[in-house]
């Protein structure tokens, strides 16, 4: 009796293993790894998975990277960082025609695994569709639409993952950043996100942390390894990626709309006429040092915002504050007043300006050089202002 019940029990277990297997390796489970695009939401590439069912002919994309327009106060959460992503499905189909549309390259990379791995992804996914499962709190370095698909192998596998590196050299997260964000040469934006992003960018990332980017992961899943299998076990080009190369005259145009460029000229421009005895040129320095002030102390007030409003903890610990102090929104007003505080300030914005530049590159956190000529431009039109001020008291006691 005993003896039968063993065999019954094994032929049961064989039976089970057998279909799941049978069942499962009808499925085909791919890396798809998007070109960067035109526009500031694709500057970073894309990273979702495949899966093709050989058998019912479903070619579904999991892609982790969606987040609803629509949604109440979308757009107070997506800048206070509360903004939910959640997981889609999309056919490939039309997924695949989305980059063809927009002109970017898409990768595909067949993952080598096992029967009861690729079930197991397929079910992880599934029940990251349901409900509230499919909402996560997105961040941008450490758990976004590319982190989770790493994780999510590791998840499905028995064994640990070992990538290769990915990085041949100590590299920060703000390097890391910025190697996409000249790529539609678009320095405005680079400058804007340099200015709002603090200190914790400037970490030195490990291996791990690298494949936060589309690129990095297509190179960590591609030397990665399962034991001694490989991870990846086919490489296909889905979408072609466009050979075109700028033009010379888009080049001399980045030139000339460079934020260095432009403040540079600025200051000049503002030295020369600082020296110029016309009063049209007097009253439009006379409005142009209130906005000056304003637009600077506008900015730190919403580094701080950034800060601590919000739970966007690239933002925090922003020694850009340094120089864009939030009481220069209120001082703006008092430039040219006669009042005893308003000369103390101005010449400590001067000498603590004078001595910022000194320490410029020697600080915790790289500041951008584009701000340097306008960290001139604060230091001369405050002591425009002092020496002004000055002059006129001199000039009313004789």
């Amino acid at each position: 009796m005993v003896q039968k019940f063993l065999i019954s029990y094994f032929l049961f277990l064989t039976s089970f293993f057998t279909f799941a297997q049978s069942d499962s390796c009808r499925l085909r489970i791919s890396l798809l790894t998007g070109s960067p695009g035109e526009e500031l939401y694709s500057t970073f590439g894309h990273s979702a998975i495949r899966v093709t069912d050989t058998i019912s002919n479903e070619d579904i994309v999991y892609n982790y990277g969606t987040f609803d327009f629509g949604e109440p106060g979308f757009y107070t959460k997506f800048v206070r960082g509360k903004l939910m992503y959640y997981l889609s499905t999309e056919n490939f189909s039309s997924f695949k025609q989305s980059f063809q549309q927009e002109n970017r390259g898409l990768t595909e990379q067949v993952l080598n695994l096992s029967c009861i791995e690729k079930l197991k992804i397929t079910t992880l996914l599934q029940q990251n569709l349901m409900g509230a499962n499919k909402f996560y709190k997105y961040d941008f370095l450490f758990d976004n639409c590319t982190t989770r698909l790493r994780d999510l192998l590791e998840k499905a596998v028995n064994t640990p993952v070992h990538f290769m590196p990915v990085i041949n050299k100590p590299t920060t997260f703000r390097q890391h950043i910025f190697e996409y964000m000249d790529y539609n040469n678009n320095q405005w934006t680079k400058l804007g996100m340099d200015i709002l992003l603090g200190n914790k960018t400037d970490a030195v990332m490990n291996n791990r942390e690298a494949m936060f980017l589309p690129d990095y992961l297509f190179k960590g899943f591609d030397s990665a390894k399962i034991g001694n299998k490989p991870v990846v076990e086919s490489k296909t080009v889905a979408v072609d990626l466009p050979t075109q190369s700028p033009s010379a005259s888009s080049g001399q145009k980045s030139f000339l709309t460079h934020p260095v460029f432009i403040f540079w000229v600025l200051l000049i421009a503002i030295v020369v006429m600082s020296f110029s005895k016309s009063e049209g040129a007097k009253k439009l320095l006379y409005g142009f040092d209130g906005f000056l002030f304003f637009i600077t102390g506008f900015a730190g007030i919403l580094m701080v915002f950034m800060w601590f409003g919000t739970d966007h903890i690239v933002c925090r610990n922003n020694y850009n504050l340094l120089w864009a102090w939030p009481t220069h929104a209120i001082a703006a007003f008092y430039v040219h007043s006669k009042k005893k505080w308003v000369k103390k300030y101005f010449l400590i914005t001067a000498i603590v300006y004078a001595l910022l530049l000194i320490m410029w590159f020697f600080l915790p956190q790289p500041l951008s050089t584009s701000l340097i000529p306008i960290i001139l431009l604060l230091i001369f039109r405050s002591y425009t202002s002092l020496r002004e001020r000055t002059i006129k008291r001199v000039h009313y006691g004789k």
